[in-house]
């Protein structure tokens, strides 16, 4: 669990730390440039905790893992990145107002709990699918290979 939480919550600081700078640099509403790095940076950053995570689980179990194991380390990790992200979220929301989440997701025809319902659901549930997508590829390839030799 320490390598989930340490890992997870990694991804999540970078996350913070992206949006931190980009509130404090640019003000309320990002530019397009930010909004076009800030994807690849937080999938760099989940890919990269991801492969260190599973492979620092896989070194404390001596080196030998299985597909499985690398796979439950990978949601472990992602679980946290998405419960601690949202959190990040909620938080920003509670401190700064609506006025940020409003200028992400633009005029609204919905109330603002739904808009936010919305944007905290898909926050954590795509984390959780790209995280899962990518602890199985990482898995696959740090894998312990059971065949013949």
């Amino acid at each position: 669990m320490k390598i989930a939480l340490k890992y997870g919550l990694l991804i999540t600081a970078v996350v913070a730390a992206w949006i931190v700078i980009v509130r404090l640099a640019m003000g309320v509403g990002a530019d397009s440039k930010a909004n076009l790095i800030a994807p690849v940076l937080f999938n760099l950053a989940a890919v990269l905790a991801l492969f260190f995570g599973i492979r620092a689980r896989k070194n404390e179990l001596g080196g030998g893992m299985s597909f499985k194991e690398g796979m439950k380390t990978g949601a472990r990790i992602s679980f946290v990145y998405a419960l601690s992200a949202c959190l990040f979220f909620v938080i920003e929301y509670l401190v700064a107002g609506p006025k940020l989440l409003l200028s992400e997701a633009g005029p609204q025809d919905r109330p603002l709990w739904q808009v936010a319902a919305f944007a905290y659901a898909g926050l954590f549930f795509l984390s959780l699918i790209f995280g899962l997508i990518y602890s199985t590829l990482i898995s696959f390839f740090l894998a312990r290979r059971l065949g013949v030799t």
